[in-house]
C-alpha cells in the first residue's frame, strides 16, 4: 500500500522531470501543479497543450482562482503560451455541485473527492511504472471519468497493454483509445 502511494507522488514527479518540454510532459505538469495547489486544486480545470501552448478551460469559483490557475500555468517550463477559457462561476445562487464524473457524487463532498485530474495522476503514474509501455509518449486526458489516451506507442502489444492498464484504474468508466503505432 505504502509503495502505491509512493508510486502515485513519484511518478508525475519523474514524468515532469523527464519529458517537461513535450506536449505531454508540459500538459501533465501544469496538472500535477493545479492539483498540489491548495487555491485552485485542478477542481473543474481541464488542461490541453499543442504545441506547447496550454488551454485552460472549465469552471472556477472566483477571480483569484482563474488568477492563480493561470499563474501556474504560465510559470510551468516549456510553456510559451497560455489561453483562457475559463469561466467564473459568480452566481451567488445555490447552484447543483459539479459531479466528479463517477456516478451523481457531487465534486468536492467526501464521498466526491475523486476528479478527472486525479484519475488522469494515477493513470499517467501506471503507464509511466511499467516498463513495457512507453508512458513518457502517451498523453493522459480525462474528463467526467473517461480516459483518453493519445500519442504514439512501438507496437499493437504496448497499445493493447496501455489501455488495459488505464482501464485498471479506479473510477475510470471507459478508455477511448486513440494512441497511433510509430512507423
Amino acid at each position: 500500500m505504502k509503495c502505491a502511494s509512493l508510486l502515485g507522488v513519484v511518478g508525475p514527479v519523474v514524468f515532469a522531470l523527464g519529458c517537461a518540454q513535450s506536449d505531454p510532459g508540459i500538459t501533465t505538469n501544469v496538472k500535477t501543479k493545479l492539483m498540489a495547489d491548495d487555491l485552485v486544486k485542478a477542481r473543474n480545470i481541464d488542461v490541453d497543450t499543442r504545441e506547447r501552448v496550454v488551454t485552460l478551460t472549465g469552471t472556477v469559483q472566483s477571480a483569484e482562482e482563474e488568477a492563480k490557475a493561470l499563474q501556474i500555468a504560465r510559470s510551468t517550463k516549456g510553456v510559451v503560451d497560455v489561453v483562457d477559457k475559463i469561466a467564473i462561476n459568480s452566481s451567488s445562487e445555490p447552484r447543483s455541485a459539479p459531479t466528479s464524473g463517477v456516478g451523481d457524487t457531487p465534486a468536492g463532498t467526501a464521498a466526491g473527492v475523486v476528479t478527472d485530474a486525479s484519475i488522469t495522476a494515477k493513470v499517467k503514474s501506471s503507464l509511466l511504472a511499467d516498463p513495457d509501455v512507453s508512458g513518457l509518449r502517451i498523453d493522459v486526458d480525462t474528463r467526467n471519468g473517461i480516459v483518453t489516451l493519445t500519442g504514439t506507442v512501438g507496437t499493437a502489444a504496448e497499445k493493447t497493454h496501455a489501455v488495459e492498464l488505464a482501464g485498471k484504474v479506479d473510477n475510470v468508466t471507459r478508455v477511448e483509445d486513440r494512441l497511433t503505432l510509430r512507423r
